[in-house]
């Protein structure tokens, strides 16, 4: 009964979520993470293992999106661009914060480089899910955004894993796994379409749920994640999906109805209110840090590469969830920071999600400036127009 019970409040809560969205005109994603928060503390809802199988599932299928989404071509056009923006994204919050931390708060040595890496990310489920509800996925800026915030999160990856992951002879046959699979998948895709493509039973879909299953699944025998792997899935078959416009349309169907919203539901459970009220001062801080420090290094490079949208792309990549919430988990379960620390580091992370997100939508929404007659000198969108259908 008590699982029912959990599933029900659940049920109600993404469903709210959804209307909440369209009334208040800010992202499902943002609602959903402060509905998390109440559910945790005020309805005393707790996660379940299902629960955090499907959100675990559900950034996966957010991260693949993201990756299908991404233009090849834009990327391979602004390669330089990502890597100088989504480089600096990572590299000053993460010096930034690992300082602070270990000499303003005087947390440990290896409790502060947990730190740094948590505030370091930016977050490709956010990112992706406010660039969906925007229709930004199919313009440059918002495909120069998800490449940099590819490249930031890779950063945060290899740092947490060349510092901390203790490395198995089961991370070899992950890093195998994950190769075969990024490597057959697009090569079988076309035929696979032509084969069993536009069915009502949906093969396609079935096919790459599975193909996530499976990384998912050598990530956990290797004690790692599989974001990364699934990001660099969705940009391999990210052509195909271009030609394939329906069955896209219905992969985002299924994951925003039904898997996404455990995910980010689920980050928000994860908040101790008490333990944050007890340390109010200690949280402002870690939030000034991320921020500054983010600014101090996006704005610069993309006051450079995209001049008319710096801010809002500052504000966006400013954002964290799905790698800050798996390095705070990591270090509380792996005894580097208590759980004091950890409701912190997991509250900074959420704040970081919501009001640069809020404060981007409201403010700085690159439509409002026009993005099909930008006469501000964006390089961006001048060095890669937007083609026909997003292709």
């Amino acid at each position: 009964m008590v699982d029912a019970w959990i599933a029900m409040v659940m049920g109600l809560l993404i469903f709210a979520g959804s209307l909440l969205s369209v009334e208040a005109g800010i992202s499902v994603a943002l609602i959903e993470i402060v509905l998390g928060v109440v559910a945790g503390n005020l309805l005393s809802v707790h996660t379940t293992p299902w629960i955090d199988y499907l959100a675990g599932f559900g950034s996966i299928v957010l991260t693949f999106l993201a990756g299908a989404e991404v233009d090849t071509d834009v990327l391979r056009d602004q390669f330089r661009a990502s890597l100088v923006i989504g480089g600096l994204s990572f590299m000053l919050p993460f010096l930034g914060a690992w300082g602070m931390v270990l000499w303003v708060l005087h947390w440990a040595p290896e409790a502060a480089k947990i730190a740094g890496v948590a505030l370091s990310t930016t977050s490709l489920a956010v990112v992706y899910a406010v660039l969906v509800e925007t229709g930004l996925t199919n313009r440059p800026i918002g495909k120069l955004i998800m490449a940099s915030t590819f490249i930031t999160d890779f950063g945060t990856a290899a740092a947490l894993s060349i510092m901390f992951v203790r490395p198995t002879p089961w991370i070899f046959v992950f890093l195998l796994a994950s190769a075969v699979i990024v490597l057959i998948v697009p090569y079988l895709q076309p035929w696979f379409f032509r084969r069993y493509g536009s069915r009502v039973i949906e093969p396609e879909i079935k096919g790459a749920f599975a193909a996530l299953l499976v990384l998912m699944y050598f990530a956990r025998l290797a004690e790692s994640h599989a974001v990364l792997p699934a990001f660099v899935l969705g940009l391999a078959v990210s052509r195909i999906f271009a030609a394939h416009r329906p069955e896209q349309q219905r992969f985002r169907v299924v994951a925003f109805a039904m898997l996404t919203p455990f995910f980010f539901i689920k980050a928000g459970m994860n908040v101790a209110l008490p333990a944050v009220y007890a340390n109010l001062g200690a949280l402002a801080f870690l939030f000034a840090v991320k921020i500054a420090t983010k600014f101090a290094g996006i704005l610069p490079a993309a006051r450079r590469y995209v001049p008319a949208h710096a801010v809002y792309t500052t504000l966006l990549m400013s954002t964290g969830l799905t790698f800050g919430t798996i390095s705070s988990l990591y270090g509380l379960q792996a005894g580097i920071i208590d759980g004091g620390q950890f409701s912190l580091l997991i509250t900074t992370v959420i704040l970081s999600a919501v009001i640069p997100t809020i404060i981007a939508q409201r403010w700085f929404d690159p439509r409002r400036v026009g993005l099909g007659a930008d006469t501000s000198g964006t390089r961006l969108l001048e060095a890669a127009p937007v083609r026909e259908g997003g292709k």
